[in-house]
C-alpha cells in the first residue's frame, strides 16, 4: 500500500450571520475544568436560571475540564485527558462507577477503533511501568503489575499498569502531574465498539483519579459533574473543590455502605404525590447509588411500576406507542410537541427526597428521552432494575451541578445550565460584551484566531452570533497520482463533527503533482437556517484543539497538523420572499392548475351534453315514413 501523509491546512472559516455578533473578552486566570464535548445543534432546550458566577467559586486550587458529547447520542459524556511526555490526547469516559483511568496500549491484542491514535510508552520520556510486587496480580513475565475490570452489560477491559505524566488541559491550574493508569490489552463488548478512547475513573480506589491525585496533596478531596440538557450536551467537571451555592440540596453519602458513590433516597414524589412504597425499597444492596457512567435510571420492581403508572395517569391524554426499539419494552408517548421547551407543561414533575426532607426537583429531560422514529414522542428514561438496587445515571442529572463531596460523605444537587456553566466558570470575571448595533449590511470583520474560538458563546443567544456557515481547506499529499475518494471523505469528516453526510458538501478542489488542495463548506440542518452557537463552537474547537481525525487511508493524523490562519465573520444574506416561500407557491400554482383543469373539464362537459339536447327533435315533428311489408321471396 502506497504511504500518504496528511496535512490539514484551516486557511479559512467563513462564518455567515443571521444576527449580531459580540466579542467577549477572555480570561487567563482560570482554574482547572475539564469539559465534556458537546454534539447537538438545539441549545436552548431549558431557560434555567441565570448562573451567577459569583455564586459559584474556587475555593481551594481545581481542575476544570470540559465535558463533550451528548448522553443520549453516544451514551456517555467525555473529557480530553493527556498522557506523557510529548503529551498523547485521548477522549475518556466521565465514570463514577470505575476506579481505574486506562487507554488502548500500542500492541493491544483486542482493541477496537476508536477517537486518538492508541498511548504508545515508547514515545513517552516520563513513562514507567508499575514493576510487579506482593501488592498486585502480574503478566506472565512476573514484570509488570496487571488490572482487570468487568462491566454489567458484559464488556471488559485488561492489560496492564504504567505510571506517567496526566496533563489535563489548557483551562487549568492543576500543572501536570504524575499517575498511575492502565494501558489496555483487551477489550470487549461496549468498551470495544466505543468511539471514545477509554475510561477516566472517579470511583472511590487506591488507583482512581481522584484518590492519586488527593493523596498527593494537590487538589481537596473533591470534585464536581455538571452533565449538558436534553439536545445539547457538553458541560464541566471540576477536580478539587469549589464554594457551594447557598441553595444546594445535600444529602449523607456512607463510604462504607458501598464502594459506590450512594444518597440517601427515601420517597419519589410524582406531580407532588409521593408514591406509595416503604422507603426501605431504596435501600436494598449497594442502595442509591450515582453512576455518571451510566446512561438511564434502574429502580427496583415495585418502585418502578409504581413511577410507570403515575407519569402514565399524569399524560393519560397522550397515545401510548411502542418504543423506537423492538427488542425493548420502552414506554413512549405520542403527542407531546417537538418543542421540548414545553415538555414541563405536558409531563409531570418529579422530586428525590431525602432523610431529612430535602428534595431535588426533576423536569422531564432528567426521566425521559425522545423517540428516535415518532416526531413529538417521548419515552421513559427510567426502567425496572434487575436487582434491589437504585442506580441513578447521567439522565437524572442532567443540568444539574452534582458534588461528590467525598471529604465531608455528602453528596450536593444544585439545578442549573450545564451547558452554560463551562462559560461562566471561564469567564466569570470577564466584563459583559458591549452591544453591538447591526444594520443589515453587508458587513464584515476579522477576527484573531487566538480570540475567535474561545470568545463565541456557547449558546444561542438573542442578539448575538449564529453561525450560518463554515467553510474550509483541507491540503492532503500523497505520494501516488490516485486521486482521493472524496465522498468517502465527506462521510468521515461528517462521522467526524457529528453531523449529517448532506451537511458536508464539497465545494472545489486543486492539485499539483500529488498535492491536493480542497474546500469544504458545513452548511445547517435543512431544517434550520443557522447552527447553533454550541454546535458552530464545537466545529470550531475540533479544528482548533486537532481533534479531527482521518482514516489511515487518507493518512495519520498524527503526520498532519492545523493551522488556523484567519477568521472571516460577515452577516447572512437574508433571503428573498420568493426563496424563503418558493415551495408553498409552487404548490399554489400546481394547485391553482389542477384546479382549474377540472373547473374548464367540467364545463366542457356540460355545454357538449346542452347542445345534444337542443339538437334533440321529438317524433311527433319527424316526416312520418309509410310502414312497408316484406315483399315474399
Amino acid at each position: 500500500m502506497a504511504r500518504r501523509t496528511l496535512v490539514l491546512l484551516i486557511s479559512s472559516i467563513v462564518f455567515n450571520l443571521c444576527g449580531a455578533f459580540a466579542s467577549v473578552s477572555d480570561d487567563h486566570s482560570r482554574p482547572m475544568i475539564l469539559p465534556l464535548h458537546l454534539s447537538s445543534p438545539n441549545a436552548n432546550w431549558h431557560h434555567r436560571q441565570a448562573f451567577d458566577g459569583r455564586r459559584l467559586q474556587r475555593s481551594e486550587p481545581n481542575s476544570q475540564m470540559r465535558l463533550y458529547d451528548d448522553l443520549l447520542a453516544n451514551g456517555y459524556y467525555t473529557t480530553r485527558l493527556w498522557i506523557g511526555t510529548p503529551p498523547q490526547q485521548f477522549a475518556l469516559i466521565v465514570d463514577t462507577g470505575s476506579t481505574v483511568t486506562y487507554v488502548p496500549c500500542f500492541d493491544c491484542e483486542q482493541c477496537g477503533r476508536h477517537q486518538d491514535p492508541r498511548f504508545q510508552p515508547d514515545l513517552s520520556s516520563t513513562y514507567q511501568p508499575v514493576k510487579c510486587d506482593i501488592n498486585c496480580n502480574c503478566d506472565k513475565k512476573e514484570a509488570q503489575c496487571t488490572y482487570e475490570r468487568r462491566y454489567a452489560e458484559m464488556s471488559s477491559s485488561s492489560g496492564v499498569l504504567g505510571e506517567d505524566v496526566l496533563s489535563f488541559g489548557n483551562e487549568s491550574e492543576l500543572v501536570p502531574q504524575r499517575a498511575v493508569f492502565g494501558c489496555e490489552n483487551i477489550e470487549t463488548g461496549d468498551l470495544y465498539s466505543q468511539r471514545a478512547d477509554g475510561i477516566m475513573g472517579l470511583g472511590r480506589g487506591r488507583l482512581s483519579v481522584m484518590d492519586q491525585l488527593v493523596d498527593k496533596g494537590v487538589i481537596s478531596d473533591s470534585f464536581s459533574l455538571c452533565y449538558g440538557g436534553m439536545g445539547v450536551g457538553g458541560g464541566a467537571m471540576v477536580l478539587g473543590s469549589i464554594k457551594s451555592p447557598p441553595d444546594m440540596v445535600f444529602s449523607n453519602s456512607d463510604p462504607f455502605r458501598s464502594p459506590y458513590y450512594n444518597i440517601e433516597l427515601k420517597e419519589i414524589h410524582v406531580a407532588g404525590k409521593p408514591l406509595k412504597l416503604n422507603p426501605k425499597i431504596f435501600d436494598g444492596k449497594h442502595g442509591t447509588v450515582l453512576d455518571s457512567g451510566t446512561t438511564y435510571a434502574y429502580l427496583p420492581k415495585d418502585a418502578f411500576h409504581a413511577f410507570k403508572d403515575a407519569v402514565t395517569r399524569k399524560v393519560n391524554f397522550l397515545k401510548q406507542i411502542h418504543g423506537p426499539d423492538p427488542n425493548y419494552q420502552d414506554i413512549c408517548f405520542s403527542g407531546a410537541g417537538r418543542d421540548v421547551t414545553q415538555l414541563s407543561k405536558v409531563f409531570p414533575q418529579v422530586d428525590m427526597v431525602f432523610t431529612k426532607g430535602q428534595k431535588v426537583s426533576l423536569s422531564p429531560e432528567n426521566y425521559l428521552f425522545p423517540h428516535t422514529k415518532v416526531s413529538g414522542a417521548y419515552c421513559l428514561g427510567i426502567f425496572e432494575n434487575g436487582d434491589s438496587t437504585t442506580l441513578l445515571g447521567g439522565i437524572v442529572t442532567r443540568n444539574t451541578l452534582v458534588t461528590y463531596d467525598r471529604a465531608n460523605d455528602k453528596i450536593g444537587f444544585w439545578k442549573t445550565n450545564c451547558s452554560e456553566l463551562w462559560k461562566r466558570l471561564n469567564y466569570s470575571n470577564a466584563p459583559p460584551p458591549a452591544p453591538s448595533a447591526f444594520d443589515g449590511r453587508n458587513t464584515s470583520v476579522e477576527i484573531s484566531p487566538s480570540i475567535a474560538p474561545s470568545g463565541l458563546p456557547d449558546t444561542v443567544i438573542p442578539g448575538v452570533l449564529q453561525v450560518g456557515l463554515i467553510s474550509f481547506d483541507m491540503m492532503l499529499s500523497i505520494n501516488n497520482t490516485i486521486k482521493p475518494n472524496f465522498t468517502e471523505l465527506a462521510e468521515s469528516i461528517a462521522h467526524e463533527l457529528e453531523l449529517n453526510i448532506s451537511q458536508v458538501r464539497l465545494m472545489n478542489y486543486t492539485h499539483t503533482g500529488n498535492n491536493f488542495v480542497i474546500r469544504w463548506a458545513i452548511v445547517p440542518a435543512e431544517s434550520a437556517n443557522c447552527f447553533s452557537n454550541t454546535k458552530a463552537m464545537g466545529i470550531i474547537r475540533r479544528f482548533k484543539e486537532h481533534q479531527m481525525q482521518i482514516p489511515q487511508k487518507f493518512g495519520s493524523y498524527q503526520l498532519g497538523s492545523y493551522q488556523l490562519v484567519k477568521l472571516k465573520v460577515e452577516p447572512q444574506m437574508k433571503r428573498s420572499w420568493w426563496k424563503q416561500h418558493y415551495w408553498a407557491v409552487a404548490v399554489a400554482v400546481i394547485v391553482t392548475s389542477v384546479l382549474g383543469l377540472l373547473a374548464l373539464g367540467t364545463w366542457l362537459v356540460w355545454k357538449y351534453r346542452l347542445q345534444d339536447i337542443v339538437s334533440y327533435e321529438p317524433v311527433a315533428a319527424r316526416a312520418i315514413v309509410p310502414e312497408q311489408e316484406l315483399q315474399p321471396l
